[in-house]
């Protein structure tokens, strides 16, 4: 959908995001072929498929957001806001925007496939925490030794990136708490000196981190989404 903003034809998915995408599917599938067959008298094989068909959307929207971020700021090249001309700071806000987008949908994500496996793995995790997220969910199947097939490579995953995934945790929470992320910088260096020029936050950097996240989701997303299926058709 975003392409056309750049003159572009839409999406074609292809390597880990279709992969992705196909394991969501397959069980959705599945699931939809048990519902036909009269195999969901409580409605939760329902409940499951339409999870997982929102998530879907929800990753598709996210790699849109992702994809226009990082067009955007390919466009930047100033090292200041106020060096730049109107159409770079036009482009810098739609940077800003996109990128934004795309970190807050990335936990929203998580944690709604946190409450779909907190239910079809019957964890409870409510129990012990009524607003989790979806590393709530991890945690409590590491402590739990629930599922260890899938808990242990989901584990290894979030550890693999642990200081991107903490830098951009808080940039989410800098957004929505407290002050727009991008302002951050400029409220650091203000105390430094008021006579300079600030600089802009690195962009480059949140890139890499936006691109490392969104791996993590994938995988994240296709592990699970294999579990899922392999325990329905126990």
């Amino acid at each position: 959908m975003l392409r056309m903003l750049f003159g572009e034809p839409p999406r074609v998915s292809e390597g880990k995001l279709l992969e992705t995408v196909q394991a969501m599917e397959q069980y959705a599938d599945a699931l939809h072929k048990l519902i036909e067959q009269s195999h969901d008298e409580n409605h939760k094989l329902r409940k499951y498929e339409i999870y997982t068909l929102g998530l879907i959307s929800s990753l598709d929207e996210l790699e849109q957001s992702q994809y226009a971020a990082r067009k955007f700021s390919a466009m930047i090249t100033s090292a200041s806001y106020t060096a730049m001309k109107p159409e770079e700071q036009m482009n810098y806000h739609r940077y800003v925007y996109f990128d934004k987008n795309a970190f807050i949908r990335l936990f929203s994500l998580l944690d709604k496939l946190g409450t779909l496996m907190n239910d079809y793995l019957g964890l409870q995790t409510e129990r012990v925490k009524p607003h989790f997220s979806y590393f709530t969910v991890l945690r409590t199947m590491v402590q739990r030794n629930a599922y260890s097939e899938l808990a242990l490579p989901l584990y290894e995953l979030k550890e693999l990136i642990k200081p991107t995934m903490n830098r951009i945790r808080k940039r989410r929470n800098t957004e929505i708490h407290f002050m727009n992320s991008e302002m951050q910088d400029d409220l650091r260096q203000s105390h430094e000196s008021y006579s300079e020029q600030h600089q802009l936050e690195n962009i480059t950097q949140q890139m890499r981190d936006l691109d490392e996240m969104m791996d993590m989701v994938l995988d994240t997303l296709k592990l699970t989404f294999h579990h899922a299926y392999r325990q329905m058709r126990k």
